[in-house]
């Protein structure tokens, strides 16, 4: 064979690996309204930097007719690229080569651009569009996601990881995603689930389709698998080039600083006069939000689950930074399993790649409920106080409102390492609202009052004065100070600057036992 020949072979294969399963079923896949799994590279990384890697790997398998067929890639495409500059390692999985079924020689693939990624320190991005493991291949399929998840488990903390489901993500092959950090759903095309509405109707005979059963909107609103929700591929994918944007490309690395920033959305005067007179009277935490972030940086994570609590990155004078806050429109913004649980995994994952976290604080308490005691708030609570206690990075927390009881401790006070806790003047810090501090403190006084309710009004007014206010917690250094609504932003910035060094040594030991 000529050296013309061996040159022209090159291009016929490279050409037969670009049509992944053949235009037939190219044009099947663009029918259910899904992108190809090479278009999906395209819109994710930037113009021209994709470099593939094994895209002549195909399956071993011969049984069941497979020696028969084969495609080269297998199913799933594997490489570097680059998203604003900054490198990233990806996998796409092609639907339109057995169902995106996941063989040996597939997982192999996976497996490499992921150990890439953490020895060259740079984030992993996949792609799933799978019906799930090869069946014809049996046992060496199922150890191909075992070694996928292994992988996932080794990455966690070490560099960021970002799943995007694209399709069909089921059986086995739902735990990877699982273990990332972040997981986007595409609402109408994508789905997840451990069992499909088949063998659901077989067990428990319960009828579901796969929409109701493990759609986006269920995983993004109901079940918390999933922190984003995109009406399409296209944003879906656009989401995570915007996730990548704050995150650093491994756990050494700072988080990416913009040189250029806008001032907040809300100007900070507005700030003054947002919390409303009656402690009974909600506002959007939000325009609080608003009043902080540079305009237009605020990227909320799990916006559609658990939303008595909010959680987002944003950047304040171009620095990016976690926010956590309580939402007093919804449940009065009071702490629940659910909203434990999303606020604790976002803190470590703040933590695990050193952003600092900035909390802002109007909490009444835990939700009480027989529902929720049996559910085992107790414990889930306590991941989130974990979570806390155990970051490292910058903690600036600021009480707008109520801080109640033991939700008081957990929401990064000064007692669980907080670093610059700062109060505004309607900040309330006590065991309980003044209401059933006065019925518990002076029951005897208010019995033996001639007019009973006018004497209860009398001490929750002089209750109020007294203890409801931010000053007997300054006065001990529980707060490091009571600062006006308009001056929150400028405090924050000033704090993140001069915390930006910081370093806080723990204990040696292998890892610690949060209340899983």
């Amino acid at each position: 064979m000529s050296t013309a020949d061996k040159l022209e072979r090159l291009r016929v294969l490279r050409e037969d690996a670009q049509m992944g399963g053949g235009v037939t079923r190219l044009e099947q896949q663009h029918a259910r309204g899904k992108l190809s799994a090479r278009e999906r590279l395209e819109l994710l990384l930037d113009d021209g930097s994709f470099t593939e890697l094994d895209a002549f790997v195909t399956h071993r398998a011969t049984d069941f007719g497979l020696d028969d067929e084969r495609y080269l890639g297998d199913g799933v495409i594997t490489g570097f690229g680059r998203i604003d500059g900054r490198s990233v390692f990806v996998y796409s999985q092609d639907f339109t080569v057995f169902g995106g079924s996941l063989s040996e020689a597939h997982a192999e693939k996976i497996c490499k651009i992921m150990d890439l990624a953490m020895e060259n320190g740079a984030p992993i991005i996949g792609l799933s569009d799978s019906g799930g493991a090869r069946i014809q291949e049996g046992v060496v399929s199922l150890g191909g996601y075992a070694d996928i998840f292994l992988r996932n488990t080794m990455a966690s903390g070490v560099v960021p990881q970002i799943s995007l489901v694209m399709g069909p993500c089921a059986g086995g092959a739902v735990y990877s995603p699982a273990i990332t950090d972040f997981v986007v759903m595409v609402e109408g095309t994508s789905y997840m689930f451990v069992t499909g509405p088949n063998v659901v109707r077989a067990v428990t005979h319960e009828e579901i389709d796969l929409e109701g059963l493990g759609g986006a909107r269920v995983h993004n609103e109901t079940s918390g698998v999933a922190h984003f929700l995109s009406p399409g591929e296209p944003q879906a994918l656009q989401l995570a080039r915007t996730l990548i944007g704050y995150l650093p490309s491994n756990n050494v690395d700072p988080p990416p600083r913009s040189d250029t920033w806008s001032e907040p959305s809300l100007d900070g005067v507005a700030l003054d006069v947002l919390i409303p007179d009656s402690p009974k009277q909600s506002y959007d935490m939000h325009r609080v939000i608003g009043g902080i972030v540079d305009d237009g940086s605020f990227t909320e994570v799990h916006a559609e689950y658990a939303r008595n609590i909010i959680c987002g990155f944003g950047r304040v004078e171009g620095r990016t930074v976690g926010i956590v806050g309580q939402q007093p429109e919804v449940l009065a913004g009071v702490l629940d399993i659910d909203a434990s649980d999303k606020a604790a995994r976002f803190v470590r994952t703040c933590d695990c790649f050193n952003i600092p976290i900035v909390t802002l604080v109007d909490v009444p308490g835990f939700l009480p409920g027989v529902e929720q005691e049996h559910r085992g708030i107790i414990r889930h609570g306590a991941k989130l106080l974990y979570a806390y206690c155990e970051a490292t990075v910058p903690k600036v927390t600021v009480i707008t409102r109520k801080a109640y009881g033991g939700a008081y401790d957990v929401m990064s006070s000064k007692h669980v390492r907080g670093d610059m806790n700062y109060a505004w003047p309607t900040a309330e810090i006590a065991v309980m609202g003044v209401e059933g501090a006065v019925n518990i403190i002076f029951r005897d006084e208010i019995a033996a009052a001639d007019d009973g309710s006018a004497e209860r009004l009398r001490l929750v007014d002089e209750y109020q004065d007294r203890f409801a206010n931010p000053y007997v917690a300054a006065a001990r250094g529980y707060v490091d100070e009571v600062i006006l609504p308009s001056e929150t932003r400028a405090r924050i910035a000033g704090a993140l600057s001069v915390l930006q060094e910081k370093r806080q040594t723990v204990h040696p030991r292998k890892h610690g036992n949060i209340p899983l």
